[in-house]
């Protein structure tokens, strides 16, 4: 297993490419704008197949750049939870609700993802686990074998994601931590802004953690 992380875009938001080098195929997860040029260069260079763009959520600023990857990579299915599938569709409410200085293609998903459901890369199994509260469907992309969770905006290393937005709900994103904090602690948290973590520092460290798991 491979991964590489690219980060950028207005709010400066992490990309995950992950592969299974020996099978030769990976996959994106988020595309920030202006930021996934990188990791797909390295996608073809390495002669690997991309099999998709796997999204945690529906902000603006891990989709941006869909369009990017699927001209590139056409083949690359578009992946989200049907219940943020919506912006997707409809990204000028996001463009002018943060008056963003670019617009973004409105595009349908390949699949909704739904919670527990199993993808693979290659040989790695991934579990899809919704995690509502930062957003209605938010989900986090777990690979039980290798510990590593991509957590999109649910906990962000040292922090959280925000509550304050149309869709958000604090109480579902404190129960959203609290499932995923029964993982086992030495997994690695590929978040979505902030550097790479791992689920025991955040217990011991994060103060909205620790309050979100007081609250259960």
């Amino acid at each position: 297993m491979i991964i590489l992380s690219q980060t950028g875009g207005v709010a400066m938001t992490n990309s995950f490419l992950i592969a299974d080098e020996t099978r030769k195929e990976a996959v994106l997860f988020d595309a920030p704008d202006h930021t996934t040029g990188p990791l797909l260069a390295e996608v073809e260079r390495r002669g690997w197949t991309l099999l998709g763009l796997w999204l945690t959520h529906g902000h603006f600023d891990h989709f941006a750049d869909h369009a990017v990857v699927t001209r590139k990579f056409p083949a690359a299915r578009i992946l989200i939870h049907a219940l943020d599938a919506p912006k997707l569709l409809n990204p000028d409410l996001q463009t002018g609700m943060f008056g963003l200085p670019f617009s973004i293609p409105p595009r349908r998903a390949d699949q909704h993802v739904v919670d527990n459901q199993e993808l693979f890369i290659g040989g790695l199994k991934v579990q899809v686990l919704h995690t509502p509260g930062h957003s209605a469907g938010h989900v986090a992309y777990y690979l039980p074998t290798e510990k590593i969770l991509v957590g999109g905006d649910l906990i962000i290393g040292g922090s959280v994601g925000r509550t304050d937005l149309p869709d958000s709900c604090h109480a579902d994103l404190e129960a959203s931590i609290r499932r995923v904090m029964q993982l086992p602690a030495e997994t690695r948290l590929l978040g979505g802004h902030g550097p790479v973590t791992t689920l025991g520092e955040e217990r011991r460290n994060n103060y909205f953690v620790q309050v979100a798991l007081e609250n259960g």
